[in-house]
């Protein structure tokens, strides 16, 4: 059995084995399917691999793990790489070889095809919302320039609001601004309204993501992105597996005698997922009820921001 250590990067990847206590490098592969495919030929079925996450860990993977034992995807922060003194691809990956001959590596978790399609989408989703974003951002700092105030209506973007925004008597370069501006948030919105689209598609067949959003407060979006975040849910063991998995547990501060103290969540994990589960939350408050009650207590002590995560790390409690 060989621990085949790779350091991957775009065009290649840097090779290093380690066998029956000795440690060697083999030089480099190329990032091609073609290549991968050839180079894994050359590995037994009895051999395991070890490489880092990055954005073509997964199809590498994917190419090597029909060929060899397991293949072992880690997180760059839990081989020590990036602190080492001296750094190079040579080195990372005769590190790799060594650490999985040790036994030493801890694989993180592989989304599946469907988890993964998933993901993808709500990437795509995300960077025409950040574009209407600053879209609509031009249009309020033309208005604020020209000292326009606020229009009486309730959504700017709606057709209200734009039948304000174009009988606006504006200077030329300021009326062309705000004209493109427009267009562009009208692009925009068919973009997202088409991804939302194919989501929607999606969650027709998923029991998951229906039974979520019978949730207050959570909507398609929401239950899409959590559920993209985590995968399976049956790979936590219990619910405080999948609190620090999404980093809403606690930090945790203790030294000498005294009794530990905990401070902030850790933030570990899926920012996204975190997101949405604050954003659902923010939904549950407004209404009625206990969870209600119970922000309005924390929030009394410790403000807003605190009491809105309080309610997520409630189930890591026993």
């Amino acid at each position: 059995m060989k621990a085949v250590g790779l350091d991957i990067h775009r065009d290649f990847c840097e090779v290093a084995f380690m066998e029956r206590g000795e440690l060697r490098s083999a030089g480099r592969v190329e990032t091609s399917p073609e290549a991968l495919e050839e180079f894994a030929a050359t590995l037994g079925s009895e051999d395991w691999v070890a490489l880092e996450v990055s954005g073509n860990a997964g199809e590498i993977a994917r190419i090597l793990e029909r060929h060899v034992a397991r293949v072992v995807v880690v997180s760059p922060s839990d081989t020590g790489i990036r602190q080492a003194r001296a750094k190079t691809d040579r080195l990372d990956a005769r590190t790799l070889a060594r650490l999985l001959a040790a036994g030493s590596l801890d694989a993180v978790w592989m989304a599946d095809e469907r988890t993964r399609v998933m993901r993808r989408r709500l990437q795509r989703r995300s960077q025409p919302i950040a574009a209407r974003t600053r879209s609509k951002n031009e249009i309020h700092a033309v208005l604020m320039r020209r000292l326009i105030p606020r229009p009486k209506v309730s959504d700017l973007f709606g057709q209200a609001g734009r039948r304000f925004l174009t009988e606006l008597e504006l200077p030329v370069e300021e009326r062309e601004s705000v004209d493109g501006s427009l267009r562009q948030v009208e692009f925009l919105d068919r973009e997202i309204g088409e991804v939302d689209r194919l989501i929607a598609l999606d969650a027709l067949t998923s029991v998951e993501i229906k039974r979520l959003m019978s949730v207050p407060g959570v909507n398609l979006v929401c239950a899409a992105t959590f559920l993209a975040a985590i995968g399976d849910i049956g790979r936590f063991k219990d619910p405080r597996k999948l609190v620090g998995y999404l980093g809403l547990d606690p930090r945790i501060r203790q030294s000498g005698p005294g009794p530990g103290t905990s401070g902030h969540i850790s933030k570990q994990g899926s920012a996204s997922a975190r997101w949405a589960l604050v954003e659902a939350c923010w939904s549950a408050v407004r209404q009625p009820g206990p969870i209600r009650a119970f922000y309005e207590r924390v929030r009394a002590r410790r403000g807003h921001q605190i009491a809105i995560v309080e309610p997520g790390r409630v189930s890591r409690r026993p």
